[in-house]
């Protein structure tokens, strides 16, 4: 998954119109134009699309915290120059004020299950023994267990299926566990 698409999904998900978006971004010390953001959210095969770096999307996810939670006392923290899912499952979790079973149960909506000590490892310091990657199934099953969850639809929901093929029927079917 791409910075961009995280982006128009959460866009999406908590309904934030372009103000919006600016003041987040504002609240992490970023000023971004609405130019820059129409940039972003715009489809990839659009002429116009930029790809929104790991830096400006993880000063992002800081002022999402900063916006959810309140600001802290003190020097803000510095952006990360580099983001994998890990870090931004961590920072959503963070903004939403999310514990292990909320995450859980918002997977569960996307119909995606994972143990308490999965989870656990997927926020472990990246030299911990039992770190684990989180891959992008896992990150977009929350993201759209987390739309649901807010906005009671899934009609915007884009499946891998539904984005490899517009006129594919197949759907997967979840095999019982024996």
């Amino acid at each position: 998954m791409t910075n961009n698409d995280i982006l128009r999904r959460l866009r999406y998900t908590f309904n934030f119109d372009d103000d919006k978006m600016m003041s987040i971004f504002a609240k992490a010390d970023y000023e971004a134009t609405r130019a820059e953001i129409s940039d972003w959210l715009k489809k990839d095969d659009d002429p116009a699309y930029k790809s929104c770096s790991d830096e400006k999307f993880a000063q992002f996810l800081n002022g999402l915290i900063n916006d959810k939670r309140g600001q802290r006392e003190g020097e803000q923290p510095k952006p990360e120059q580099r983001l994998n899912n890990n870090i931004i499952l961590m920072k959503l979790k963070i903004a939403l004020n999310l514990k292990a079973e909320d995450i859980l149960e918002i997977l569960e909506i996307s119909e995606f299950s994972i143990s308490k000590h999965e989870l656990s490892a997927f926020f472990r310091k990246h030299s911990h023994k039992h770190y684990r990657i989180c891959k992008d199934q896992v990150l977009r099953n929350f993201l759209n267990g987390l739309q649901v969850q807010k906005r009671g639809s899934t009609n915007h929901i884009v499946t891998e299926d539904k984005a490899e093929s517009k006129e594919s029927s197949f759907v997967w079917k979840k095999i019982p566990k024996k």
